[in-house]
This record gives C-alpha cells, sequence and structure tokens, in this order.
C-alpha cells in the first residue's frame, strides 16, 4: 500500500477549468515561478526562496483527466537530503459528476520517510485544501500559511 501524500477536494467547476487553474501555479502556490505549465513537456522552475529550486516537466496532460509534474531537479537547502524531491511525482486526477470536479492530488514520492514530510504535509494540505480550493471556486488563492513557522 502507498503511503504518498494526497489531498483531496471536490469544487463545482469543469474539469477542463480545473486543469487549466492548476497549470497557472502562481495564483495559487506563493512560489516564484518562470516557464510554462500548460502543456505536455512543458518545463518551469518553482524557487521558494534563497538559493532553492524545483525543476519540473509536465509528462503527462490527459485533458480533463489528468496532469503529472515530474521533479526533474532541485536543491532543498533546508534538508540533508538537498534533492529529496527529485524524481517525484506531482499528480492531478480529476473526476467530474453532476457538476463537481473531483481531485485527487498525490505527491508520488513523499511519504512519512522522508525527512521534509514533517513540513512538506501541512504546506501541501494548505496549498490544495486551501489555495487552489479558494482558486477554483473564489478565482483568488488563499497565501495566509497558517503552517508557516513564526
Amino acid at each position: 500500500m502507498s503511503h504518498d501524500f494526497k489531498a483531496r477536494i471536490a469544487a463545482k467547476i469543469s474539469p477542463d477549468e480545473a486543469i487549466k487553474k492548476i497549470s497557472d501555479i502562481p495564483a495559487w502556490w506563493d512560489v516564484s515561478f518562470s516557464g510554462s505549465a500548460e502543456n505536455q513537456n512543458d518545463t518551469f522552475i518553482v524557487k521558494m526562496g534563497g538559493d532553492s529550486f524545483f525543476d519540473f516537466t509536465v509528462t503527462e496532460l490527459i485533458p480533463g483527466k489528468r496532469v503529472v509534474w515530474l521533479v526533474t531537479d532541485c536543491h532543498m537547502p533546508w534538508y540533508s537530503d538537498k534533492k529529496e524531491w527529485a524524481n517525484t511525482k506531482l499528480i492531478f486526477d480529476l473526476a467530474e459528476n453532476n457538476g463537481i470536479t473531483h481531485l485527487t492530488f498525490t505527491h508520488e514520492g513523499l511519504t512519512p520517510e522522508v525527512e521534509c514530510f514533517k513540513d512538506c504535509e501541512p504546506g501541501w494540505t494548505h496549498w490544495i485544501k486551501t489555495s487552489l480550493f479558494s482558486y477554483f471556486t473564489t478565482g483568488k488563492g488563499n497565501f495566509n500559511r497558517p503552517y508557516a513557522k513564526k
């Protein structure tokens, strides 16, 4: 059984609109962003401050159904394994039922055994369940970080 991190949300939005909004990363994930995440084989870079970076490739895009981002390289200066996210996947699976789109987000490779899990679990919970959900339902992400260290 997989212990990869998962978060689920449901909103009154079409699956195609949901994918368009997922691909608009700066609108819901408060990171520095460059590149494009709109089409299969697009590449983009996310930075979270300092000399951190995460290089992504959109490896799968099935309209209205699924988006997969592969972390091709990264540098996480906060952890002993600076490349902990390398070769992990961020997977967005969508299913529509009666006008409601159900999203299951999986960070494949982010398990309780990895060092960043203690920080990444509340982070992803916020970015998916609060910010992306808000973007789906109000058109604006929620960048208030209740999980962040004060």
